[in-house]
């Protein structure tokens, strides 16, 4: 019989099975407020003096928190004092210069020196304009800073502060030439007068002379860029002074957002949200530009000739009607200058997201040459890749060197590239990812993390610029996050595995070195009295023989129910078959309870989750629901044939990309499980957003191929078993809307044992512990009530 289950009706039904619950662990007690668990640090950064770490933290368990440090010397956590957050906060961000003796930085809206060995401080604005984004450029004797949308250069020696862009709204107006004004008849007439009237030619001569002394001894002034009603954009100097880059962005005309509606308010109206597109949907355009100071020109920058520009992809294939190739739309990311300004690159992306180009800039011209060109038929991405805009590891290691990240070997790699000779060199191989690099102060050393030692760990190592082998500095098991100190001695990092939160280290940046702790709140004395487990990083092959990552939690044999439940992570593009504290960590928490119960627990990281390469990644393309569905089957078939788990008894969950796969597990895989829940789900793609659904899926006009056979609604039909589906009413990420067209289509298709739970405050991510705690004991009493004998 078909429900449709508003907040408050399962409650005694469930509490019946709450009542009943043995053991220390409760839904209520997982669900409630987080800082039960503990407090650890975050957002780590370091000071100027290179001997203080500052980090976020909570241990007094406030409301929000608040600004800690601790020293090298002293590691023991200090608060800082509230009047001082800003201005390290500020400085954090600032700008050095090329030997870092100096940083620039914004602070309250005004920009100020530090000069690093002395402390002392110059403060260059005091305007009621906020001033924003300082670097060094002129040789460095100059600090560039951004006020409003112009540029301006303040001169260390001379104190003062120049002007070097003025940008202006609208277009350039026509010229005007005033011997060419007025009718026919007044130009007859003025021409008669100079021709008779001695006075006037005179008059004419004098005023025309006096207009060329003017015009040949007036200040010039600065060029107009107009910017013709569109955002500008990324503007930026080059380090000599002699070139500014900047983008302007066309916004679409015809675009149309959604409304969420919110109907739990203060004022008792209903409220709408504005929120997103859909996939599809029209969108901007980019277009960058050169101003060449030294001429007083400005030209744009030439991507019409890139190699492979025009290239279709390979999906079109599938379709009869074929456009005639044109010119992509593509972003430019950067310039990226070497540290003298002899040269600059910048990562061009197609707005298709098939094509990178890492390309030299002839800022002179605003000719580009093509480096490495990164073709993906499914789109390009990965760590240290990024996305379409931005997010990508690049920079120089000497004026003619550049580095970047590529996939071309299948996973993400490190590479230089000889903008002389066009040579790139790969710095890292093997079937491992490198998942963070950063260059050294001294630019001997890159630093990187990587999972070579497994998928499952970040491991922090450093390697020569010109290669070698890497040398592993932090030691263990689990996750490093690191940060490293700005003259590269000391490192800061937080560190968890998978039982234990997060904590700080401090540690000298050499292999071998010892770590000293900084943090030990990460649990609660509360927390510590339970014994979470530490899941199996486990491996089992998939039915196309490749090896599938797991977190796998068995229960006591004495307690051991023969039932399973199978736990599907969000995001699609995420990893939770790790050694390190989940950002699941309610999920973690819950399947603890379930393992208590006497369940077996599989979170598998199926295709398309991270950390496992290239193909792994993109084993989505044009068809969610497909290998990555045939993944979580295949663990089914492994918890039966290799735990004994009761193939019958086998349940499916998980929320946002989870919540999906729950409804494609339940529609389109009949008999494999007996029920699912599924949490603020994808219910139709082609009513998600464009920069993710677009890349994986096209778009719905191109490729609707994709669309339906990746979309649960046009699978209402096949629902076996028992299905719970929960939502946030104001969830302006996945819409309401979503579960909303679901659930009609299952109305109307007459469907039994659905039912669907609506959270009325609730956003994409529930931020109330009362409504989690309602949603997981939903969960519960779903699988306890369907997959126990």
């Amino acid at each position: 019989m078909r429900k449709w289950v508003l907040p408050a009706i399962i409650f005694l039904s469930a509490n019946r099975i709450f009542a009943q619950q043995a053991g220390p662990l409760t839904v209520e007690k997982i669900m409630r407020d987080p800082k039960w668990i503990g407090t650890s640090p975050d957002n780590i950064f370091w000071g100027t003096d290179n001997q203080t770490v500052y980090f976020s933290w909570n241990p007094d368990k406030q409301l929000t928190d608040s600004l800690y440090y601790a020293g090298i010397k002293n590691n023991a956590p200090r608060k800082t004092d509230a009047g001082e957050r800003g201005l390290i906060e500020a400085r954090s961000s600032g700008t050095y210069n090329t030997d870092k003796t100096l940083l620039a930085y914004s602070y309250q809206g005004d920009i100020y020196l530090l000069e690093i060995k002395t402390g002392k401080t110059t403060r260059i604005t005091n305007t009621t304009a906020t001033s924003v984004n300082p670097v060094f450029s002129f040789g460095g004797k100059q600090v560039v800073f951004q006020q409003n949308r112009d540029l301006y250069a303040w001169d260390r020696t001379s104190g003062l502060i120049s002007q070097l862009t003025s940008f202006a709204t609208g277009s350039k107006p026509a010229s005007k030439d005033e011997s060419q004004a007025g009718t026919a008849e007044e130009k007859f007439l003025k021409a008669q007068q100079l021709e008779l009237m001695d006075i006037v030619r005179d008059k004419k001569a004098r005023t025309d002379a006096a207009t060329a002394f003017n015009k040949a001894h007036e200040i010039k002034p600065l060029r107009q860029l107009y910017l013709e009603n569109k955002r500008l954009m990324n503007v930026q100097i080059s380090p000599d002074g002699r070139f500014i880059t900047y983008s302007l962005f066309t916004a679409p005309t015809d675009a149309r957002n959604t409304i969420v509606p919110e109907f739990v308010t203060a004022s008792g109206y209903t409220t709408d949200i504005p929120a997103r597109d859909k996939v599809g949907a029209p969108q901007g355009t980019f277009e960058s530009y050169v101003y060449d100071r030294n001429r007083d020109t400005v030209f744009p920058v030439k991507t019409t000739d890139l190699p492979g520009i025009k290239d279709q992809p390979d999906y079109v294939k599938d379709y009869t009607k074929k456009d005639t190739p044109g010119v992509r739309n593509v972003i430019i990311n950067g310039p990226y200058w070497s540290d003298q300004g002899t040269h600059a690159i910048a990562d061009i992306r197609s707005l298709d997201n098939k094509d990178r180009w890492i390309v030299l800039l002839d800022a002179a011209t605003g000719a580009v040459k093509t480096l490495n060109r990164q073709r993906d038929e499914a789109w390009v991405a990965g760590p240290g890749i990024g996305w379409t805009m931005g997010g990508a590891n690049i920079g120089w290691i000497d004026e003619n060197t550049c580095w970047f990240q590529s996939e071309a070997t299948g996973y993400s790699h490190l590479y230089t590239a000889s903008v002389s000779s066009g040579t790139v060199t790969p710095l890292t191989s093997g079937n491992y990812e490198v998942q963070e690099a950063a260059l050294s102060p001294d630019k001997k050393y890159f630093y990187i993390t990587t999972n070579e030692v497994h998928p499952g760990e970040k491991q922090f190592y450093r390697i020569g610029v010109r290669g070698g082998k890497a040398e592993r500095i932090t030691a263990m098991q689990g996750a490093n996050e690191v940060s490293v100190s700005p003259d590269g001695k000391w490192i800061a990092y937080r560190y968890s595995y998978s039982n234990k939160p997060w904590e700080l280290y401090l540690q000298p940046n050499t292999p071998g070195a010892k770590a000293m702790q900084v943090t030990d709140k990460g649990q609660s004395d509360e927390f510590k009295t339970y014994a979470w487990r530490d899941p199996q990083v486990i491996t089992f092959m998939a039915r196309d023989q490749q090896p599938v990552y797991a977190r796998l939690y068995t229960p006591d044999p004495a307690k051991n129910n023969g039932a399973a439940v199978i736990f599907v992570h969000g995001a699609g593009y995420l990893q939770n078959a790790h050694k390190w504290w989940s950002s699941y960590f309610r999920e973690y928490m819950f399947h603890n309870l379930l393992t208590d119960k006497g369940y077996t627990v599989l979170d598998m990281d199926y295709r398309g989750s991270a950390g496992y390469g290239r193909n792994w990644r993109t084993g989505i393309y044009r068809y969610m629901g497909g290998k990555d569905l045939d993944d979580e089957v295949d663990g089914a078939k492994y918890l039966a044939e290799k735990l004994q788990v009761d193939a019958q008894r086998i349940g499916i969950y998980g929320g946002s990309y989870g919540g999906f796969m729950t409804l494609m597990a339940m529609f389109t895989k009949p008999g494999v499980f007996a029920a699912g829940a599924a949490l603020r789900s994808v219910t139709d793609w082609a009513h998600y957003n464009h920069g993710y659904t677009s890349n994986i899926l096209n778009e719905p006009f191109t490729d609707s191929i994709a669309y339906r056979r990746s979309s649960p609604i046009y699978y209402a039909d096949g629902l076996k078993g028992k299905l719970l589906m929960c939502h946030g009413m104001i969830d302006t990420n996945v819409h309401f809307q979503d579960i909303v067209r679901l659930s009609q289509r299952l109305i109307e298709l007459g469907k039994n044992n659905w039912e669907l739970a609506v959270f009325p405050v609730e956003d994409h991510g529930f931020t109330t512990p009362s409504s989690w705690t309602d949603e997981y004991k939903r969960i519960l009493l779903l699988f306890e009530s369907s997959l126990l004998k």
